[in-house]
């Protein structure tokens, strides 16, 4: 190779990358020639630059004898498995089912049910590697050698099962034998929490670690969570121990971390940790992390699934990746970015305002802010989607099924802001100068907060442009801003926030007079109209006539009886009647202070300046109070029976129905919802005063009044008390006395996420209607069995094994089952509430679908023993009486027959027993079922597939005539048929192709 060829291969290093590995031996001396820095004996794997000609060469010396990191995640999941553990496949990165997170954070997410023994345990110890997004460290970044957003967690998991020994024991032998990682175990150290003596001993005891290389660390850095036992929050919680690679020459790397959770914290110290009554695992080794130990490279970027997006995107971008220059900082930024974008919107999280949508809107926006400054003005992040599906292929290989839709809305979203980007920068470019003059080294809140609003530049990117010139960001500045913009008057804001008729109603009105805690019917004024047209469009209008609920519309008043939905209540309903027109409220909606009534309109014409009456449904209203104010009493006996940890986490009130969530590591038990039914009951019997009243806020916590964690409260505020028992920071509705909830009844009690629980109950005459359903339906099974209400779940369990029997003796595996049996005398304490629950688990049906899935299965077992009786008949057919209908054809004994009411068991059975008995011989058996289809089963013996006769084959052309299709092995297959009325033309065909094929 000449010097200019090989300057070539240099610089186009995505080239060189995947074509060097089969040429390092031939162009070795070549390479000592133009790079002599390079120590090519040694493969060390490392990244070495040097100028040449003017140009900036990278050379990446692949490494054949090191891990690649699919491999590497391969290894430790095999490695796990021989321990018995369960591989799962990795949770999918956007848990939308868990309220809890935005983002799969760590491999334990998944299996937050089985820590906390909310399921049955299909297994007790698991491994996985996980795909994560964290973007808590998002500024570290590309800066450092380690930090992610999108990374992936292998871990090892214990329910229960195994503890300390084991895990300890496994994670060395995982990364010391040579069968697996063979890493040198003098490069290792650990750390274990200062009172941990137990893992300690481990340690040093069993593994052999030497005292000089374990370390003990304080609760914030070998605890989970940090600082639990004094800090917090209570629940389990454990200490932990953290395995560092110490590589020659650099500082050492955490490559794995070992969590035990064997205690649960409840209140502050001292003795606030109990022993957990199951001790569990939690271990997390990052991929990436252990990849780049192991392959030998000073960053997670330059292992082998990242290092060549990295170079691709400096192909992309115009740029030679130089590692340590401020672009090998923003291509690696770039590579992460798009990376943990690619799974998001693999999984149809779109770049959006809010929540997961806006973390995805901000790493797009960060990378496309890196390709600016590199001096990028077109869209160019798509086109490395194809990159991260190819290098991630092996374990996410669905990745390449929406390269194109996913590339296609990265693309979209690099437009818009590249559209806006110029502007912004250019504004914050006068605001640093304006800065430099005046000394000033912190961004002003107020500028971030313009900037946002005029130009859509994110405050984090802001921050981010600041910081690379050394300036500091007012966060605390910046969020005050952003409240008080929305309160502003004039026309900026107009300007500013036109996103349709809502926002210049608030604008223009700014708030709706609530009035509905004293009245329900009240004269007001039509303020506002937003109608649709027929594209769907909405817009203000000064009148409106058509009438119907086609067309829906949203009146503004000047003042409104109506609740808007808010803190769990859903808005109310009723009418705005005035002279010439009849509005029907359906919903009625706020949007900061102002009241959206939803709804349409049912006579007339209604105008802006119309004089109206507003008038609340009252039949709904009550049943709203009602669950609103027994949703308070639950939080009270909640609070008594279960803790005071059981603290509301969301709710929802409906017109006598209520869905409250609380904190709770474990269901409640039937004990406790049985006293929690009966404390509610007593306080709706004691008719207790409800009063609200207004009070500055810290009058209010000197009153006692319950404040939940995370919530930000007004001041003053309105607190609701019931008597004495109950006092609450609430703005819904309510009753004036707890004796007009009326009934009360716990429909389920459910876990929802991590360490919270859900209670949905129902009130007032929906309570009553669930009572009387209750006992409706227990006493249908009841009669349907034949047994009292008190008998019902043992019956149903006789009921539902028996069908289990039945299946089993009509597949062949097992035999006939008695008859079911009386059920003997039965008294129970159980309610007919919990009764019913009882056989609604047994069933795995809603409880009041009971009634209809006994019915079901004894129509069942009617069926089954028919065909149970129809099967007797067939099984009755011997071998002898086979081999009475064979035809001798080419010296083989052919048969081809019908076996009536033979399942394909019992088909498979006789073959099998033909084989052996009468070789060589060729037998096609079918049997129809009583639905019209057919079950063709053939078989051969050995030495006719070698005279040409192939089950497989054989079977597939009755098949068809029968309407169906199938094939198999060549020695034993089976087909199917939808019309039986060519059974006997199916028969002859099979006939005649054996009789070809063995030449007969």
């Amino acid at each position: 190779m000449s010097a200019s060829e090989s300057r070539l291969l240099f610089e186009r290093p995505a080239l060189c990358f995947s074509w060097f590995t089969g040429q390092l031996n031939q162009i070795r001396p070549k390479l000592s020639e133009l790079v002599p820095a390079c120590h090519l004996a040694g493969f060390s794997g490392k990244v070495y630059h040097k100028s040449f000609a003017g140009n900036h060469l990278t050379f990446i010396e692949t490494v054949s004898n090191t891990m690649k990191t699919d491999e590497l995640r391969e290894k430790y999941l095999s490695f796990y498995e021989s321990k018995g553990h369960a591989r799962r496949p990795s949770d999918v990165l956007v848990p939308t089912w868990d309220p809890s997170v935005l983002f799969t954070p760590a491999g334990m997410n998944q299996f937050k049910d089985h820590f906390l023994g909310r399921v049955k345990l299909d297994f007790t110890r698991a491994t996985t590697c996980q795909k994560c997004l964290r973007t808590g460290d998002i500024d570290n970044v590309g800066r450092t050698a380690y930090h992610h957003t999108f990374f992936e967690m292998m871990g090892n998991f214990s329910f229960g099962d195994y503890f300390k020994t084991e895990a300890i024991h496994w994670a060395w032998e995982f990364l010391t034998d040579k069968k697996w990682l063979g890493l040198n175990p003098e490069q290792l150290s650990v750390t274990v929490y200062k009172d941990d003596k137990e893992a300690a001993d481990i340690w040093y005891d069993e593994v052999g670690v030497p005292t000089s290389r374990i370390e003990y660390l304080d609760e914030d850095e070998n605890y989970w969570p940090a600082s639990a036992p004094s800090q917090g929050p209570d629940g389990v919680c454990g200490p932990c121990s953290e395995i560092y690679y110490h590589p020659e020459g650099s500082e050492k790397v955490e490559i794995w971390n070992l969590v035990f959770t064997q205690f649960n914290r409840v209140g502050d110290p001292p003795n606030n940790l109990s022993p957990l009554p199951s001790k569990n695992i939690d271990t997390g080794m990052g991929l990436e992390r252990t990849a780049a130990t192991l392959q030998g490279v000073d960053t997670n970027y330059h292992i082998d699934i990242l290092r060549p997006i990295v170079e691709a995107a400096g192909e992309i971008c115009g740029r030679n990746y130089v590692p340590d220059s401020d672009d090998g900082r923003r291509l690696r930024r770039i590579t992460d970015h798009v990376r943990a974008c690619t799974f998001s919107i693999h999984e149809n999280v779109y770049p959006g305002a809010n929540k997961e949508k806006y973390i995805i809107r901000r790493l797009l926006r960060r990378a496309v802010l890196d390709g600016h400054q590199m001096g990028l003005r077109e869209p160019f992040l798509y086109q490395l989607v194809g990159n991260v599906a190819d290098q991630m292929k092996s374990a996410y290989p669905e990745l390449q099924e929406t390269i194109e839709r996913v590339s296609g809305v990265i693309k979209t979203e690099e437009g818009h802001f590249l559209g806006t980007i110029d502007d912004g920068l250019a504004r914050t470019s006068k605001i640093f100068s304006e800065m430099e003059s005046k000394n000033r080294t912190i961004v002003s809140g107020k500028e971030a907060a313009d900037l946002y609003q005029t130009y859509g530049f994110p405050p984090e990117l802001f921050e981010q442009v600041a910081s690379e010139k050394g300036l500091t960001f007012n966060w605390a500045e910046y969020q005050k801003e952003m409240e008080l913009f929305g309160e502003k008057s004039g026309s900026e804001q107009s300007v500013l926030f036109q996103d349709g008729p809502v926002e210049k109603l608030k604008n223009t009105l700014r708030s709706t007079d609530f009035v509905g805690y004293e009245e329900s019917d009240i004269s007001c004024t039509i303020k506002g109209i937003v109608s649709r047209d027929e594209q769907g469009e909405s817009s203000l209008t000064d009148s409106y006539n058509k009438t119907g609920e086609d067309n829906p519309l949203i009146i503004a008043l000047d003042q409104t009886p109506f609740y808007g939905e808010s803190g769990g209540q859903v808005g109310d309903s009723g009418q705005i009647n005035g002279e010439g027109f009849r509005f029907v409220v359906t919903d009625v909606k706020k949007d900061s202070d102002l009241f959206l009534h939803h709804g349409y309109l049912a006579e007339g014409a209604i105008s802006n300046g119309a004089k109206a009456t507003a008038t609340v449904g009252n039949g709904r209203r009550s049943g709203i109070c009602r669950a609103h104010s027994a949703t308070h009493i639950l939080h009270y006996a909640l609070q008594k029976n279960v803790g005071s940890h059981a603290q509301q986490q969301g709710s929802k009130v409906e017109d006598d129905l209520l869905r409250f969530d609380f904190t709770n590591l474990e269901p409640v038990s039937p004990e406790q919802l049985a006293a929690i039914q009966t404390d509610i009951d007593q306080q709706v019997s004691s008719a207790a005063e409800v009063k609200w009243e207004t009070i500055p806020l810290a009058e209010a916590r000197e009153k006692g009044a319950m404040m939940l964690f995370g919530e930000k409260y007004p001041d003053p505020v309105r607190m609701v008390s019931m008597g004495e028992f109950s006092r609450e920071l609430c703005g819904g509705t309510h009753l004036t006395n707890t004796g007009d909830v009326g009934q009360f009844e716990i429909v389920s009690e459910e876990g929802i996420s991590a360490g919270v629980r859900r209670i949905i109950a129902v009130t007032g005459v929906k309570a009553q209607e669930y009572r009387t359903k209750t006992t409706e339906s227990l006493r249908a099974i009841a009669d349907a069995l034949g047994v009292t209400p008190a008998q019902t779940p043992a019956a149903v369990k006789q009921l539902t094994t028996f069908v289990r029997d039945l299946k089993k003796a009509i597949s062949g595996s097992g035999k006939k089952p008695e008859a079911m049996g009386k059920i003997d005398a039965t008294t129970s304490d159980a309610s007919e509430k919990e009764t019913l629950k009882q056989v609604a688990k047994i069933l795995n049906v809603q409880a009041f679908d009971t009634p209809d899935r006994v019915s079901a299965l004894q129509q069942e077992v009617i069926k089954l023993q028919a065909e149970l009786e129809k099967q007797s008949t067939a099984s009755a057919v011997s071998t002898d009486d086979l081999l009475a209908q064979a035809t001798e054809i080419g010296g083989v004994k052919t048969i081809v027959t019908e076996v009536p009411g033979a399942n394909a068991n019992l088909l498979r059975q006789l073959i099998d027993q033909l084989r052996k008995s009468a070789a060589p011989c060729a037998v096609m058996l079918l049997a129809a079922s009583d639905d019209g289809k057919v079950t063709l089963i053939a078989g051969v013996s050995k030495d006719v597939i070698e005279k040409g006769l192939k089950a497989g084959d054989w079977v597939r052309e009755p098949a068809k005539t029968l309407g169906g299709s199938g094939g198999g092995r060549p020695d034993m297959a089976q087909a199917g048929g939808k019309d039986v009325s060519k059974l006997g033309e199916a028969i002859e065909q099979a006939k005649s192709i054996a009789q070809t094929a063995l030449g007969g």
